[in-house]
């Protein structure tokens, strides 16, 4: 993968809130995706997935010097994106997650998981 500095960035924000699972998509060469990277992550409860939420939107800014286009999901904390533009970040419950199972719609697309 491609050293991304915003996606290192998102990364350092979930580990620093210990997000669990996570997993970069690289969409960058895949026809009609609507963004270079998927971040996904999950939380164990709301708390933590607004947690890493406002840890991923520091870091960012901090790092990268890139500031959310849009945040959907904080109202109950079970699924929230993060548009980036060319990044989405997507931190979920674990139910949540595993219901929609968005990181298996890109058969594409190159998967890394973070920290193995």
């Amino acid at each position: 993968m491609q050293s991304n500095k915003l996606v290192d960035a998102i990364v350092d924000g979930i580990e620093e809130k210990k997000g669990e699972d996570i997993v970069v998509v690289d969409l960058d060469g895949v026809e009609g995706a609507i963004c270079k990277y998927f971040v996904i992550c999950t939380g164990n409860s709301p708390i933590q997935v607004d947690a890493i939420c406002d840890s991923v939107e520091e870091c960012a800014r901090k790092q990268a010097g890139e500031k959310p286009v849009r945040i959907a999901g904080r109202e109950n904390s079970q699924w929230v994106a993060m548009d980036y533009t060319d990044v989405m970040v997507h931190i979920f419950l674990p139910e949540v997650r595993d219901y929609y199972r968005i990181e298996e719609l890109w058969q594409d697309a190159e998967i890394f998981e973070e920290g193995e």
